[in-house]
């Protein structure tokens, strides 16, 4: 095994990519944006008996003369590996890496991982199927919602948001967070998303009597999409708007070609309505592996 750190570029990166799930953290502009923010951002090459078998983008910080890496997420696999190359995997990154905490996308356990946090859950939407299949899928609550909300003279309107609007936008969710006791990505990685990728989000606003009644944020990562920011005034609830806005969402990222649509956390501790909500709309909910220390391989893995 041979880690190749910091030779790919945002087009190979793309390239590598492109047919496997991706889920945002191992995006490249991800990467760009944090970067921009002060983080030092590297690129990783797993490769073995000459084949590049996976990726990682590894995001680090230093804390006075202490270095943390995070990898979140990762590492992408472009091919099947079975869990003992995966550990040997994450080791050998983090003879390079430093201090190095993981959350790969599923469970792994092996000597030199330290589990730190349990898994949490990610509910996530596959748009591949034809979306009169995905409606089926819908909960009987949630479907009967939407149904009303399509009843109630709705206009939906789509865009690519500019800096003014996405300030609008995060006015209201940092005021939502205060209100609802929830915490979530700053401000400055939206905007900074925005600049690193002019086209790389889509705005969705609900206008119902000539207001704007609830807003959804997605950001874009192909062949995945990931819901960002919500936001819904007392009418947008009244009328469920949000569920009008995520079959509009669902909708469009099918006929675009997108494979899926990550809504993020569903665990019901923290936020039990929105977890119905995530769990009603036919998402998949499945667990991420826990989130671990990796101690570094002492020796440099054999090939």
């Amino acid at each position: 095994m041979e880690i190749v750190w910091d030779q790919i570029d945002r087009k190979g990166w793309r390239a590598a990519t492109a047919k496997v799930s991706l889920p945002a953290q191992q995006h490249w502009t991800y990467g760009a944006v944090l970067s921009a923010m002060g983080r030092n951002v590297r690129h990783a090459e797993i490769i073995f008996g000459g084949r590049r078998l996976g990726l990682a983008q590894v995001v680090s910080r230093r804390f006075g003369p202490l270095r943390v890496t995070l990898l979140s997420r990762g590492p992408v696999w472009l091919e099947p590996v079975a869990p003992d190359f995966a550990v040997r995997a994450l080791r050998a990154l983090g003879r390079e890496a430093g201090l190095m905490i993981v959350t790969p996308e599923v469970e792994l356990r092996g000597a030199g991982l330290i589990p730190l946090i349990a898994a949490r859950h990610e509910a996530v939407i596959e748009l591949r199927p034809a979306p009169s299949e995905i409606r089926a899928r819908l909960g009987g609550k949630w479907r009967n919602r939407l149904v009303r909300a399509e009843l109630e003279g709705i206009s939906v309107l789509q865009s690519l948001p500019d800096s003014g609007q996405l300030a609008r936008l995060l006015s209201r969710e940092v005021e939502q967070q205060r209100q609802r006791g929830y915490r979530a990505l700053p401000p400055a990685f939206t905007l900074g998303w925005l600049k690193a990728d002019p086209e790389g989000m889509i705005l969705y606003e609900a206008q119902h009597r000539g207001r704007t009644i609830a807003t959804m944020l997605v950001l874009l990562h192909r062949p995945g999409a990931s819901y960002h920011i919500g936001w819904s005034g007392a009418e947008g609830r009244r009328v469920n708007a949000h569920q009008l806005l995520l079959w509009h969402v669902i909708r469009d990222l099918h006929e675009q070609g997108y494979r899926t649509l990550d809504l993020g956390d569903a665990s019901a501790d923290a936020a039990p309505g929105l977890a119905r909500f995530k769990i009603g709309s036919g998402a998949t909910v499945a667990p991420l592996g826990a989130t671990m220390l990796v101690l570094p391989a002492l020796t440099r893995p054999r090939s």
